[in-house]
């Protein structure tokens, strides 16, 4: 009986929150405080911000498997020696 007025009662709970929300949407309150602006924008920058980093990382995997036999060819064109000397440095 305990499973049935529990399902009962999630049934109700999850009635009144959609009609919380129809009754958001019609009367154009989306947000109750400034918190939850604040919390909306947080959340959102934060997934535009997670959403912005796999796409850099989608184009470094592309780039680098297309470009990779050219960045090694420069990697061997500067074996040498490039810069000046910093004698301060020396013993």
């Amino acid at each position: 009986m305990s499973n049935s007025s529990t399902a009962a009662s999630i049934e109700d709970q999850l009635k009144d929150q959609w009609n919380d929300v129809l009754g958001r949407i019609s009367s154009k309150q989306f947000f109750q405080s400034d918190w939850d602006i604040a919390a909306f924008v947080i959340f959102f920058a934060f997934i535009g911000l997670i959403l912005l980093l796999c796409v850099l990382v989608l184009i470094r995997c592309c780039c680098c498997c297309c470009c990779d036999c050219d960045s090694q060819v420069d990697k061997r064109k500067y074996t040498q020696k490039v810069g000046v000397d910093n004698l301060a440095m020396e013993p």
